[in-house]
């Protein structure tokens, strides 16, 4: 559901782009050519705000359709925006649907305890989560900022066989679909100390 919305908006700012960039181009193209006197001589000859421009732009009515104009521009841009910002973040997660109702779990509540576990791992500096797509059917993101010298395999292993494995059994699915990414950071002025 949040992919397809996400390529919906990708087409959608593509298919924008491609008609402002077409727009802009044959005005381009329109101007130098006449600019050129490829269109005629005296039309290059004439001046961009003749006569007829002016005493159309002296009309009452020019104002108030370059207003209306103004707002549709600005009303469509500020819609564009936030479906830019729009999160795919999946609020509530389903753990079961039935007659009698339905068991849902919070996503932060989900995603906290992964962080919290993945986080308590040794060379793991700070775990981001977040599940997208759909409540029945989440996908996972990880990221990950690790310690300069951490176990970047065996924290990938360990993340794979016992921290999606948790969540899984948790939200009592199958399979999660995870895309997990790591980072190096220099390490901590002050760093974490451990009681033996």
């Amino acid at each position: 559901m949040a992919r397809e919305r996400s390529r919906r908006s990708a087409r959608g700012n593509r298919l924008g782009l491609v008609i402002v960039g077409i727009v802009l181009l044959v005005a381009g193209v329109a101007a130098l050519a006449t600019g050129q006197g490829l269109l005629g001589g005296e039309l290059a000859a004439t001046p961009l705000l003749g006569d007829r421009v002016n005493e159309v732009l002296a009309q009452q009515w020019v104002p108030y359709v370059a207003v209306a104009v103004a707002f549709v521009a600005g009303y469509l841009a500020l819609r564009w925006l936030m479906v830019q910002g729009m999160n795919d973040t999946v609020g509530r997660m389903h753990l079961a649907r039935d007659d009698a109702g339905n068991v849902e779990i919070s996503e932060s509540a989900a995603r906290g305890a992964l962080e919290q576990e993945v986080t308590d791992y040794p060379g793991v500096r700070r775990a981001r989560a977040r599940l997208t797509e759909s409540g029945d059917r989440p996908h996972l993101r990880l990221a990950l900022t690790l310690e300069e010298d951490a176990d970047v395999a065996g924290i990938w292993r360990r993340v794979r066989s016992e921290a999606i494995t948790n969540l899984r059994g948790a939200l009592e699915l199958d399979q999660v679909p995870a895309v997990i990414r790591m980072s190096m950071t220099a390490p901590a002025k002050n760093p974490r100390r451990s009681l033996a």
